[in-house]
């Protein structure tokens, strides 16, 4: 019979060190000191991005600076979102086999309608809405997404209880693009909560968290049982705090690149999302790349295949870019949701065409 899941409550942490025990949970279940997980988590006011984000492009630092609004990079990719004490985090961290699914885009289905019976026994008709959200009539109640590291899952998702929708719109930079897609005029029209569904009859922390747990139990076949934060955890976690994740240089790592000199920019939006190339040039005839940035709310497990990328990519030919990219997506292990080796090409030919360089 297999091992029950941990479950935990990390209750309300500074983001950054939210963040971080995420880094600790994975590295612990890689090493076996822990078992598979479900961890809930709470923030005080957050503006966090995805790993592979350009922070000035979805945060506005300047409002956030001054309304005590902390900053925050994931180690998960996806889009900006923010959140506070009135949204409740959950997460799934477990071995590969555990579930017996292996590809991502299947995991995200699963365990997303696993949230969503979990949150009808509340008494709201949630449905997974593909790629990675939960909605109730047409609006998302919980954003999620997940990436492998070695045999290591870690899929996590937020349930909007409640919310402040002013402070929501004012600390990201919502794109108009996003907005007119789906006919709305602010951010806080695509989103609902269970408190704006339930009114009077908004349950609990405790109750949503049960709720949640008995859809993972009924739709993923899993057991699970509370159990303890260990010391171990927490020592990790303070070690990635204190050396990457809790640091400026890491939430800043993408920021504003197109500010640079000569840097040509393109964009390119398909089913899993949307990426934007960063692209410079070098050499007498502008022919070769000298290097590339790829940044935006896609979703690529292990997130560092995109850094490897961007390394393969650095001082090639531009009439070898297409080619390199499809090599490099045959010859790496990787897992993606809804987004393709096409995708990450059209967005670098795009960023070359808009400079007027040709592939």
């Amino acid at each position: 019979m297999a091992e029950p899941f941990r479950i935990i409550d990390t209750g309300v942490r500074e983001g950054r060190a939210n963040i971080a025990f995420d880094a600790a949970l994975i590295e612990e279940r890689q090493a076996g000191n822990v078992p598979d997980t479900i961890r809930f988590l709470r923030f005080p006011p957050t503006a966090l991005i995805g790993r592979h984000q350009d922070l000035s492009r979805e945060i506005n630092l300047d409002y956030c600076a001054a309304n005590g609004v902390g900053t925050v990079r994931r180690i998960t990719g996806g889009g900006a979102i923010y959140l506070d004490e009135g949204q409740l985090g959950w997460e799934l961290v477990f071995h590969r086999a555990s579930l017996g699914i292996a590809a991502l885009p299947d995991i995200a289905r699963e365990v997303c309608n696993a949230a969503a019976a979990g949150l009808c026994e509340l008494g709201v008709d949630a449905r997974f809405r593909p790629r990675n959200d939960i909605e109730v009539d047409g609006r998302k109640i919980s954003g999620t997404g997940g990436f492998y590291d070695g045999d290591i899952l870690i899929y996590q998702g937020t349930v909007l209880v409640d919310l402040n929708p002013e402070r929501m719109v004012s600390a990201l930079r919502i794109p108009e693009s996003k907005l007119a897609k789906r006919k709305l005029d602010s951010g806080a029209e695509r989103v609902i909560t269970l408190k704006e569904l339930l009114g009077s009859s908004l349950p609990d922390l405790e109750t949503v968290q049960r709720a949640l747990i008995g859809g993972f139990r009924e739709v993923l076949g899993i057991e699970a049982e509370y159990g303890e934060i260990t010391a171990g955890e927490e020592r990790l976690a303070r070690k990635h705090f204190d050396e990457e994740i809790g640091t400026d240089e890491f939430v800043a790592e993408i920021n504003d690149p197109a500010a640079e000199h000569e840097v040509l920019v393109g964009s390119h939006t398909g089913a899993g999302g949307t990426i934007d190339a960063f692209v410079k040039l070098e050499g007498p005839t502008r022919k070769l790349l000298q290097r590339v940035l790829l940044s935006g709310d896609f979703f690529i497990t292990p997130p560092r295949v995109v850094f490897d990328l961007e390394a393969q990519l650095q001082g090639i030919r531009l009439d070898e870019v297409e080619p390199a990219i499809e090599q490099f997506f045959r010859d790496t292990e990787i897992d993606m949701l809804s987004v393709t080796p096409d995708d990450f090409c059209a967005s670098i030919v795009d960023a070359l065409e808009q400079g007027g360089a040709n592939v």
